[in-house]
């Protein structure tokens, strides 16, 4: 079965409204400038939530763009563009690549962090579903892939439906004449976390642990141009932003 898309909640016009971008830039520095300095997540993005106001929502997208700066730092050192993928070896984090694919096509928030990665704002909860554009993201990630000498794709065996989306993966590959394997593992991102390869991951967890990687949402963003909703929550804030 197919579902709808993968686009915006119902109050994310407000919520990501270009009036609420001071407070959201100033709570992701302000949260990054805490990590920096030891603070717990938890407990410093619920002072910086407080701060300013924010819903649960918009903590949930200044968590995923906050970083501490220094790792903020090291993560776009470690960035591989995708034009210099000709030869390397690619191990794709799957859920992840594609959800953040079908949001940036499916008109939904996609995010800029403090470590340039574009992220979204979905979960997987046990289970995932395909949507209507699950078909033109695996064809434009393929695309994006097909200069790597070898991919591999690793899927989470818990998730419900990875094993679909294991064979719509195969028959693209195949279809396309592409190198790709694909992988059903119980915990992708210890294994993407100890990978050589380049890994193609907006996850925090695994970037912090040294890899090389390559950021296939924001290729997607660039394919996509204007039809993208990118908030960026990177930029320094334009005016202060009070408290609330």
């Amino acid at each position: 079965m197919t579902g709808k898309h993968r686009g915006p909640a119902p109050e994310d016009a407000a919520s990501f409204a270009v009036r609420q971008l001071p407070a959201l830039r100033t709570a992701v520095a302000e949260l990054s400038w805490l990590l920096s300095r030891g603070y717990a997540e938890r407990s410093a993005l619920a002072l910086v939530g407080n701060r300013y106001g924010l819903t649960v929502r918009q903590r949930k997208a200044v968590s995923r763009c906050a970083a501490p700066e220094d790792a903020a730092a090291d993560r776009r050192r470690r960035r591989v563009e995708p034009a210099a993928l000709r030869d390397e070896v690619v191990h794709v984090d799957g859920f992840n690549a594609i959800i953040v694919g079908e949001t940036v096509l499916g008109g939904g928030v996609v995010l800029v962090g403090q470590d340039g990665a574009c992220r979204d704002l979905a979960s997987v909860h046990g289970s995932y579903a395909r949507v209507s554009k699950t078909d033109e993201v695996l064809g434009a990630l393929g695309e994006l892939l097909a200069p790597a000498r070898e991919v591999v794709w690793y899927l989470d065996r818990p998730v419900s439906n990875s094993g679909r989306l294991a064979g719509m993966l195969r028959e693209r590959a195949e279809a396309g004449g592409w190198p790709w394997q694909v992988e059903l593992v119980w915990d992708p991102d210890r294994v993407l976390a100890a990978s050589e390869a380049v890994v193609a991951t907006a996850d925090a967890l695994i970037l912090d642990a040294g890899v090389r990687w390559v950021d296939l949402g924001r290729a997607l963003v660039e394919r996509a141009g204007a039809s993208a909703w990118v908030v960026d929550l990177a930029e320094p804030p334009s005016e202060p932003a009070a408290p609330r």
